[in-house]
């Protein structure tokens, strides 16, 4: 690459990192002066109705996580149905949790942008890439995970709008823009919010990179049981959230499953550390175990990304169909793109074929 050119990659990450650190630091200024005094009032003593109110929650909501029966309880006081104050403080700050920070979203925007202005139209040298891609998924764990929570992210954008439809929340429209954002970003470049923003897919991603040395031992994920498991799960959350099978409408299959409650230092139990655990262990020999086989982002954006704008295009008069690009790909899309399958695999843009492509006939360019 030209060295102007990288001169001016590399002006742009720490123009990047410097608007990120401006954002974090005024964010979390103002989230850490509107924390909740629990001793100023007795809360105990309001009804579900009042205390949702008080705090700008969906009645509903609060009724779900305090595992009430909004009916039968939703104008009685909450100590009169057993509920003590800590299962309460409990329960809204986790609901709070879920309240979508819009800083967020533009750091999401930028980390998506900064993957597409690296990868389109260039050939990828080894010894940049795993450099920048490296630093990149570094800086997504830490601004976009621990440091600013768990939402929003991409699972959550996608299970809110359907909460929503089931009646979980009041209005329709935030929720729809949050999930249109997210498969905005999808479709600008293939997969690139997964491969370069979110966060948990990071921390996959690097887990995934610390068996460079043990390439023998790795396992491919078949397209077949991805979508078979995805689309299952899907289709089961569907039919619990609005009651269609269980008897318990508003339930939210993902919740005791959800690894981003990891960035809140909020595990809630066993099946919450199983799937955390198994998918950053389990991600050293399969790639991304959580969004190849439960994250329903990935679902949608398996499809959406079949219509991106940026994304991996085959020179085929420089391929020599010598599949090296297939074998470096942790999925089956690289191969599926080089015998132009019409339903490719999942492509995380992850420049691992740009990067072993002998005859540069990978590029990843404007359809």
């Amino acid at each position: 690459m030209p060295r102007s050119f990288n001169s001016l990659k590399k002006k742009l990450i720490v123009f990047v990192l410097f608007v990120a650190a401006a954002l974090l630091f005024f964010a979390e200024h103002s989230r850490g002066n509107s924390s909740v005094n629990w001793n100023q009032k007795d809360y105990l003593s309001l009804s579900i109705t009042k205390c949702a109110a008080l705090f700008k929650l969906h009645p509903k909501a609060l009724a779900r996580e305090l595992e009430l029966p909004f009916k039968k309880a939703g104008d009685k006081p909450l100590a009169s149905l057993g509920i003590s104050k800590e299962k309460l403080q409990h329960a809204i700050s986790h609901i709070l949790s879920h309240r979508p920070k819009p800083y967020k979203y533009v750091l999401y925007l930028f980390f998506s942008l900064w993957g597409i202005f690296y990868l389109v139209g260039e050939t990828i040298r080894k010894d940049e890439a795993i450099n920048w891609r490296t630093l990149s998924l570094i800086l997504s764990v830490l601004m976009l995970g621990f440091a600013s929570g768990k939402s929003p992210n991409p699972m959550e954008g996608t299970v809110k709008v359907f909460k929503t439809l089931a009646g979980l929340y009041p209005s329709l429209w935030p929720k729809l823009l949050a999930f249109l954002f997210f498969i905005f970003l999808a479709f600008i470049g293939n997969k690139i919010v997964c491969g370069w923003a979110c966060p948990f897919g990071a921390l996959q991603e690097l887990a995934y990179g610390l068996s460079e040395r043990f390439k023998k031992l790795r396992l491919k994920i078949p397209r077949w049981l991805s979508l078979l498991s995805r689309l299952g799960l899907f289709v089961a959350m569907l039919l619990l959230l609005f009651g269609l099978v269980g008897g318990r409408k508003g339930y939210v299959l993902y919740h005791p499953i959800n690894p981003f409650n990891l960035f809140n230092f909020d595990i809630e139990g066993t099946p919450m550390w199983i799937v955390i655990v198994g998918s950053l262990v389990g991600g050293v020999i399969v790639y991304r175990p959580f969004c190849r086989l439960i994250c329903p982002f990935g679902l949608v954006s398996f499809f959406v990304e079949k219509l991106s704008f940026y994304r991996i295009r085959v020179n085929q008069e420089a391929c020599t169909n010598c599949l090296v690009c297939a074998k470096a790909c942790p999925t089956d899309s690289a191969g599926d793109y080089i015998t132009n399958s019409s339903l490719p695999d999942d492509c995380f843009s992850c420049a691992r074929c740009l990067d072993k492509c002998p005859t540069s006939a990978l590029r990843y360019d404007r359809h």
